[in-house]
């Protein structure tokens, strides 16, 4: 049903348009005497139809509908204006302010239950619409984290088969992403870049799995054959991920491929410097590196947080964008609470 309310000062024009409205099976009526006590029934209330006289003596329609579209949600309801024939002026107000349609006095009935049966039509196949609008996103929503997770699942299970191969444990990939999502955080990028981020971080040695067991399981320094062998994982890595239309693989491949960089250029694999280096490269730099430094591993203990911090802040401007060591720095204490969370278990 159509809650429609009619508004006019004069008692049998009233009487007229409730008995007419009784003929229109899908309309519910209202009616008001008083324009001002009109529009506070509508401040508590939203008609999907009003039935507006226009002149009335303590407020005239287009006044009334000036007032109407001030109030919240009020300024799209449909407006039939009631004049004489002759009030050209009037309308062509009336339009402005947004009336869809016009009725003519003295009223006249077949005209009358046309006009609003249309609008009606009209109000219910807007409705409609927008319903099948809301509904479409929802769809496309629904469609798009089901897209988003088979996206997480690939980086997840690519994730893992690196770890098999490395002696980084799974606990270092979550400290290590939440630290990088929260130097997101604290430069100001977007939630979905800081989530982005979160969730493409893990892939950033899944190169490793084309490093012969011999260099990277073994357990004391590289020689320097060795070492530029390991310095090709970054490529690796890039090349399994690249060429993907999904956002989440191609900052993964992003990561890969510059996490290794240095902000001063002596990097690898391809020596860029300062903001040549992709930010998500730069950002999980700061992020691994830290995490490595204060995780145990079988060629060496874990170092003291303050000891790993105070390295930061010696290479910031070398290894490290110092805007990024800084912003990392900032979230001390949210940078041990991460550490504190995510702790290597036996046999992780």
């Amino acid at each position: 049903m159509a809650l429609v309310l009619a508004v006019d000062d004069n008692a049998t024009n009233l009487t007229l348009i409730e008995r007419l409205l009784q003929r229109v099976p899908q309309a519910e009526s209202v009616a008001l005497d008083d324009p001002l006590l009109a529009l506070q029934w509508c401040e508590e209330h939203c008609p999907d139809l009003i039935l507006l006289d226009y002149m009335m003596p303590a407020m005239d329609g287009l006044t009334f509908m000036q007032r109407l579209a001030a109030l919240p949600g009020r300024a799209q309801v449909p407006v039939i204006m009631i004049t004489a024939d002759l009030e050209r002026e009037v309308r062509y107000r009336a339009l402005d302010l947004g009336a869809r349609d016009f009725l003519n006095k003295p009223l006249d009935s077949v005209e009358f239950i046309a006009r609003v049966r249309n609008q009606l039509a009209l109000i219910d196949a807007e409705r409609k619409l927008k319903d099948r609008a809301a509904w479409l996103a929802d769809e496309v929503a629904k469609a798009t984290a089901d897209i988003r997770r088979r996206e997480q699942e690939t980086v997840l299970r690519l994730s893992r088969a690196a770890e098999y191969r490395d002696p980084e444990t799974g606990s270092h990939l979550l400290r290590m992403s939440h630290y990088a999502q929260l130097i997101a955080r604290v430069i100001g990028l977007p939630a979905a870049e800081q989530d982005l981020l979160l969730e493409a971080s893990p892939m950033h040695d899944v190169g490793k799995v084309g490093i012969p067991d011999a260099i990277l399981l073994k357990p004391g320094r590289l020689d320097e054959a060795e070492f530029t062998i390991m310095k090709r994982h970054p490529q690796i890595g890039y090349e399994i991920l690249a060429g993907s239309q999904a956002p989440l693989l191609q900052a993964a491949a992003t990561i890969a491929l510059a996490h290794h960089e240095k902000f001063d250029g002596s990097g690898y694999p391809n020596g860029l410097a300062g903001d040549a280096i992709p930010l998500y490269g730069r950002i999980v730099a700061v992020a691994d590196v830290f995490d490595a430094l204060t995780s145990e591993r079988p060629y060496k203990k874990a170092w003291p947080m303050e000891r790993a911090r105070a390295f930061l802040q010696e290479q910031a401007g070398r290894h490290f964008d110092p805007r990024l060591v800084d912003a990392f720095l900032s979230a001390w204490d949210e940078v041990r609470a991460i550490h504190a969370r995510y702790q290597d278990e036996a046999g992780d």
